[in-house]
């Protein structure tokens, strides 16, 4: 059964930083791209970072020089780091395969706010 946990999200400032990080199970992780996708309220989920089997990275326009993406293929873990956060990036926080997701977790609230 695969299990996707989120954690990391919290109240931030503007201008802060956080560390999000994503434990997975049930499937053969090295295998597949992973993502990581915010929802803000009223809006749909969209990816935000990439990361491939191999590594190579992408990132929409809008967090891209802010975030990185990363993983670690023995621990089954992806994580992402947000740095200069802005009011804008407010939302919950998801990390799922980059295509044809598996079921979503319950992802993390990563709330910027002064």
């Amino acid at each position: 059964q695969v299990q996707l946990v989120e954690s990391g999200g919290g109240l931030v400032q503007p201008g802060g930083s956080l560390r999000l990080s994503c434990a997975t199970s049930g499937f053969t992780f090295s295998d597949y791209a992973m993502g990581w996708y915010r929802q803000a309220p009223g809006k749909q989920r969209d990816m935000v970072a990439s990361i491939a089997k191999g590594g190579s990275t992408d990132y929409v326009a809008s967090v891209k020089g802010r975030f990185t993406i990363s993983r670690d293929n023995a621990k089954k873990m992806v994580y992402l780091q947000l740095n200069s956060l802005k009011p804008e990036d407010t939302a919950v926080y998801y990390c799922n395969k980059d295509s044809f997701p598996f079921t979503w977790g319950q992802g993390t609230q990563v709330t910027v706010s002064s």
